[in-house]
């Protein structure tokens, strides 16, 4: 299935533009594409590295090491984060905790940047479950041995996401190093890698919006039969709205069929009441 489609509507230069559909994405169309060539050419990466990499985890509260070409084998249950997080009045990031329908608890996360993943997971992520601060991998470079602690290992019903999270004018020569590792230790393991370096179109602020009712909201006054059956015609959201008894009802409504994508609209498009909403059907 293709996830980015040709999308009628035009741009200002009257060219066709991509679409990115809510209700069939991946978690990782959402974001903006990074490059880590350069930072794989300042590795390590000769005879027997495998072996002199070594990833150190915390498992059942005690801090167990492996060579990365024995990791594969490794159990990936009762594991901790390498470190905790704690606030203080003169931080300069902002942590918190973040909760995600897809686990029913709360997660931690040490800046807006890395809330914002924990928000697109839950979204789009098919999140089994979410462990910050996984393990530290001892890597080598061309100038010597480092190491590097990725933000997030995510267990999906599609797989493994090890992940970083940098904003993109934040990432350093020594930041790809360290993502271009991370992601050599995640092709060894079978798992998949990404930075969260930033998103496309209007991922962020739409999912902001659509996350406000993301939890179980009950329909005392049946307005959501209306919504799905006017939606499989191709309707905006404010014509959706306006055609319920219960306008401001609606409104809420269609926020939490789009989360729990029973209806999709074009992420790459701000959302307003000119935004085009289609039925969530597999195949439409």
């Amino acid at each position: 299935m293709a996830y980015f489609e040709e999308c009628v509507q035009t741009d200002g230069a009257g060219e066709v533009r991509p679409a990115l559909w809510s209700h069939r994405c991946r978690w990782e169309d959402l974001l903006a594409p990074v490059s880590l060539a350069d930072g794989r050419s300042g590795l390590d990466l000769g005879p027997g590295w495998r072996q002199r990499w070594s990833v150190t985890w915390r498992l059942d509260g005690e801090e167990v090491s492996y060579p990365v070409g024995e990791l594969a084998q490794a159990v990936l249950t009762g594991l901790g984060p390498m470190r905790w997080f704690s606030w203080r009045r003169d931080q300069r990031h902002r942590p918190g905790l973040e909760y995600l329908v897809s686990t029913g608890r709360l997660h931690g996360f040490e800046s807006l940047e890395e809330a914002q993943l924990l928000l697109a997971l839950d979204f789009a992520g098919e999140v089994i479950e979410v462990l910050p601060q996984p393990l530290r991998l001892a890597f080598g470079t061309v100038d010597g041995q480092r190491d590097h602690t990725p933000d997030f290992l995510v267990l999906t019903r599609t797989g493994v996401w090890l992940i970083d999270v940098r904003p993109a004018d934040l990432i350093e020569k020594k930041d790809r190093e360290s993502f271009a590792a991370a992601a050599e230790l995640a092709r060894v393991c079978g798992w998949h890698f990404a930075v969260a370096a930033g998103w496309r179109g209007h991922v962020r602020t739409t999912l902001d919006w659509l996350s406000s009712r993301r939890r179980p909201l009950s329909d005392p006054l049946g307005v959501e039969t209306g919504l799905l059956a006017g939606a499989a015609e191709g309707r905006t959201f404010g014509e959706l709205a306006a055609s319920s008894a219960y306008s401001p009802v609606a409104r809420a409504h269609l926020l939490h069929l789009l989360w729990h994508r029973r209806l999709g609209l074009d992420l790459m498009e701000p959302l307003g009441d000119r935004s085009v909403i289609v039925s969530g059907e597999v195949g439409s």
